[in-house]
């Protein structure tokens, strides 16, 4: 199979599959659409859920490397030209809803999956994940399909990242927050104020510095991102709730972030999650060696990605198009883009 002919298969995927609205929870018409694709192939495929896998050999002794996308979208934002469900190509361009987050990632590792079903890799097997639930960080996506596979040696994640390799990515707490005060008419001294105290704790989660700070990440980040307090002009609340935004680095896991703030503030803490952490892959890992033989710029990714559920074994991020493109209007991917990034999955899977 000739590199000319992948290109073609996922340009025609990625045009088809714009078409089939994909919102989490609801990706079943484009789970069908993938299952019908690999099985044109000869490619047997299992579904977990609205989860899509398939193996590149059956009862191999060689390890096994996880390929793995997303084919759920969030819905479409305001300020569109076109249909979002519709692919529009023009000067080299595929528009349309999904196509850069993560389209573009799907249909390239989709096309190198069945290259290497056709042409097997000297040493590895592979197992091709089309996930869903991603752009919620769902429990029915690749979290549920994780434990069924078999041991996986490392992942590659496809996200829209210009084909640089992310080797860490932050993870993400979310806190809701409550300072308790008591109730008072504020023409008199009574009361205590539950927005002075809550105003406390802000100060201090927006002048906190956590000690540990990653060389590749940096430090953990904390925004309070609302608040919520009062019921009339002339009544001291009790009660001020805010929420709190937190992205963590490798240096830490969740929890002990938690930790670390109830140990400083005096509202109550709860957290939401503390599914989302933080994941890191070694600069002496073979997968990280091999691409900065090919001159592949690594980084740390401020954004979240399935990663995350893939704590068990070693993952990088990388996939064609733009980060900033994702979840905008007018949403497009280039088609060399796509082009390079069948080219450099190839090369440096081959590499190895």
């Amino acid at each position: 199979m000739q590199t000319n002919e992948l290109y073609a298969i996922a340009k025609q995927v990625l045009t088809e599959i714009i078409c089939i609205p994909s919102y989490s929870r609801n990706e079943d018409k484009t789970a069908d659409f993938l299952q019908n694709i690999l099985a044109s192939h000869q490619i047997q495929t299992q579904r977990i859920g609205n989860n899509v896998i398939a193996r590149s050999a059956h009862n191999s002794q060689k390890p096994i490397i996880l390929l793995n996308s997303h084919h759920d979208t969030v819905k479409p934002c305001a300020g569109w030209d076109s249909n979002p469900h519709e692919a529009v190509i023009s000067n080299g361009k595929i528009v349309g809803l999904g196509s850069n987050d993560a389209g573009g990632s799907l249909v390239s590792l989709l096309t190198i999956f069945i290259y290497f079903c056709k042409h097997p890799h000297p040493q590895y097997d592979f197992v091709f994940i089309a996930s869903a639930e991603e752009e919620v960080s769902g429990t029915q996506g690749i979290e549920s399909v994780i434990p069924h596979i078999e041991p996986i040696v490392f992942g590659i994640v496809g996200e829209p990242t210009s084909m640089r390799m992310a080797i860490a990515e932050k993870g993400l707490l979310v806190l809701d927050c409550k300072a308790i005060g008591k109730a008072g008419h504020a023409a008199h001294a009574t009361g205590d104020n539950a927005i002075y105290k809550a105003m406390q704790d802000i100060e201090w989660f927006k002048t906190y510095t956590f000690p540990k700070i990653s060389d590749i990440l940096g430090p953990v980040k904390m925004t309070v991102t609302g608040i919520q307090a009062g019921t009339q002009h002339n009544v001291i609340p009790a009660e001020c709730t805010f929420m709190v935004d937190i992205r963590t680095n490798e240096l830490y896991t969740n929890k002990e972030v938690y930790e670390i703030i109830c140990q400083h503030v005096q509202s109550e803490v709860t957290p939401r999650s503390f599914r989302l952490n933080s994941s890191y892959i070694s600069t002496e890992h073979s997968l990280v060696k091999a691409a900065q033989k090919l001159g592949i710029e690594t980084f740390g990714s401020p954004t979240m990605s399935d990663q995350t559920f893939m704590q068990q074994f070693p993952t990088i991020k990388i996939g064609p198009g733009d980060t900033l493109r994702s979840h905008t209007a007018n949403e497009y991917i280039l088609e060399t883009e796509i082009e390079q990034g069948i080219q450099t999955y190839i090369q440096l899977l081959l590499s190895l």
